[in-house]
């Protein structure tokens, strides 16, 4: 080879090489710290975890507490961006947050598409019933064939319960607020839900009442959740994740919230 040829072609090598290092996008972590600003998805609808107050439009919860303190201890602003748990693969996967914060329960499904943090919380499953229900008295009545057992679509309760039940109609609805009509109106005969959001019918809901499992039904982690393939952004995560327990932070927003009895040690 000629040395002119040799000296094109080692130019044009460098110049690619140099191409492909500058539109490689830094990690996560490091675009967070350049911006100023996390962006965490929420379920504003989710009662004492990241929920928005239909009359204030004020934001509460316990992972509103943890977001606005991982961005002090990141040192940037706190961008919230309403998710659910039917969009929240696609959000974190399409890049529309950062981070989604509101006790997502760490299922394998799940686990197929996306990153978890160590767990916050972990819940049980609870059903909530209105007390002109004569026919469920006690959570072995739930399980007859007479029965409906509404859950809302995307929520962990969805493929528990579609694999719990033996006997009872299950029905799959849109939204968490629809399952919560189909139960007043008698359509259904209970929603299935888990600790949290039972706090709000047992506060709000003067038409509902709980029905506890006997023991242990199905315990699910609580956990953050992230898209794949950015180590360091999660292991920062997780980081904050076990400062805010060793610290007492996240015990002290459970308390706020009346959720300390779920906290994950």
């Amino acid at each position: 080879m000629k040395f002119a040829n040799w000296l094109t072609l080692c130019v044009l090598t460098f110049m690619s090489l140099l191409v492909t290092a500058q539109d490689k996008p830094a990690n996560r972590l490091s675009q967070i710290q350049t911006v100023k600003s996390v962006r965490v998805c929420i379920w504003p609808d989710y009662y004492g975890i990241t929920y928005r107050n239909p009359k204030t439009l004020a934001l509460s919860g316990i992972d509103i507490d943890l977001a606005n303190e991982l961005g002090k201890d990141l040192g940037v602003a706190v961008q919230f961006v309403d998710s659910s748990f039917a969009k929240l693969i696609d959000d974190l996967t399409q890049g529309r947050c950062d981070v989604a914060m509101f006790a997502i329960g760490v299922t394998l499904a799940r686990q197929e598409k996306l990153r978890f943090t160590r767990p916050h919380l972990a819940s049980d499953i609870y059903a909530v019933v209105s007390k002109t229900n004569r026919r469920i008295k006690e959570w072995g009545d739930i399980d007859k064939s007479e029965s409906v057992v509404a859950v809302a679509k995307g929520t962990l309760h969805e493929p528990v319960m579609r694999d719990k039940l033996k006997a009872a109609k299950l029905l799959v609805l849109d939204t968490p607020f629809a399952r919560e009509q189909e139960v007043q109106a008698g359509r259904a005969d209970v929603f299935m839900t888990d600790y949290p959001y039972s706090q709000r019918f047992l506060a709000n809901a003067d038409w509902a009442r709980l029905v506890s499992p006997p023991g242990v039904y199905h315990v699910t982690p609580y956990a953050y959740a992230v898209a794949p393939g950015d180590e360091a952004w999660l292991a920062r995560l997780n980081g904050f994740v076990a400062t805010v327990k060793q610290d007492g932070r996240l015990m002290a927003a459970a308390k706020r919230h009346r959720l300390d009895p779920i906290v994950a040690p």
